[in-house]
């Protein structure tokens, strides 16, 4: 059984550590055996804030580019957020792609792979948790935290280090079986 994973690279600026780091979590992901892969860059998507007359709960869409938005999120078993740390919280890009939809995300894993400063951007991670709690998003246990992954950038390419591989390698098992646990109680659309 292959698991559909979307990797979303949560920020958008220029510069950004997180297209490098997504691309190994990707190559990571596609070596696993198990997984088809979606990469998913914020700044590639572009979606406009939140302009969506219907609450996404009522799955009223109006705009194509939320159309488009939820048939992809919605043909995803589990999720791999690749995400910084804005000022103790999360990026504004990935919290925007997520409030978008609502029933697409329900009871399906995630992960994340989030870096910052010396926390590894944690508390960006933990910002998050009462929103993807409240969309029936189910956290594993393992998550990649990157203090000053910044660093460990060259020419382009993230270099990670051996616990780095172990905690991903560890999380990508995890989405496999919640994704198959869960898949019971999604909600058909």
């Amino acid at each position: 059984m292959t698991t559909r994973l979307m990797i979303i690279i949560g920020s958008v600026r220029p510069g950004r550590a997180g297209l490098p780091i997504a691309t190994w979590v990707r190559g990571r992901a596609e070596a696993h055996d198990g997984f088809e892969v979606d990469l998913v860059d914020l700044a590639e998507l572009a979606l406009p804030f939140m302009d969506e007359p219907a609450h996404p709960r009522l799955h009223q869409y109006t705009k194509p580019h939320t159309l488009a938005w939820s048939a992809r999120v919605a043909a995803a078993d589990a999720f791999v957020f690749v995400t910084p740390e804005y000022n103790h919280s999360y990026a504004p890009a990935l919290k925007n792609a997520i409030d978008f939809l609502n029933l697409e995300w329900w009871r399906k894993p995630v992960g994340f792979v989030s870096y910052g400063g010396v926390s590894g951007g944690t508390r960006g991670v933990v910002a998050l948790d009462q929103a993807i709690n409240g969309l029936g998003l189910v956290k594993v246990g393992a998550n990649v935290e990157l203090s000053f992954a910044g660093r460990m950038i060259a020419d382009g390419v993230f270099t990670p280090s051996e616990k780095d591989l172990a905690v991903l390698d560890k999380e990508l098992a995890e989405l496999i079986d919640l994704s198959e646990v869960l898949k019971p109680s999604r909600l058909k659309g």
